[in-house]
């Protein structure tokens, strides 16, 4: 399968720029780059975005995750092998991806309080910024039809 089109940030040149922007920051916030990949995975992985698994396996292999957590992304509530601090990130991106799921909050009170034990402020921003971002990426290449192991050229 090939993409409808060239990915619209490749096309507009600035919008890369920014991107790149975006993601330095978000990896300067202080959350451990496995926690950030999961997250990524994650949110890729509700909004069925093949590119962007493949692309966050990728990624998080090269960041040290192992095949076994990888494998358990999916079903992190069940897996025992994800750590406190981990699920809570999880369950944030879940819900701030999740949005239209529910009434009330986007993200419920319990699960923001339970991010907010496990992270400063500062690494709450790099996570609600890594899941804004991929899901940015998630419609973007959902869009386009990118597929799974392109790259941008």
């Amino acid at each position: 399968m090939s993409a409808r089109m060239k990915n619209p940030a490749m096309v507009l040149p600035d919008a890369t720029k920014g991107i790149q922007h975006l993601f330095r920051a978000m990896y300067a916030g202080g959350v451990p780059q496995h926690t950030m990949e999961l997250v990524h995975l994650r949110v890729s992985q509700i909004n069925g975005c093949s590119a962007c698994v493949y692309g966050g396996i990728d990624s998080a292999k090269k960041a040290g995750e192992t095949d076994e957590r990888l494998h358990q992304v999916a079903a992190w509530r069940e897996a025992t092998c994800f750590t406190d601090a981990e699920r809570a990130a999880l369950a944030l991106a879940e819900s701030a991806t999740r949005i239209a799921d529910r009434s009330g909050k986007a993200v419920p009170d319990e699960i923001w309080d339970e991010a907010a034990d496990h992270y400063t402020e500062e690494q709450l921003a790099a996570v609600i910024l890594m899941v804004a971002t991929t899901n940015f990426f998630n419609r973007l290449n959902t869009t386009v039809e990118e597929p799974a192991g392109a790259t941008w050229s």
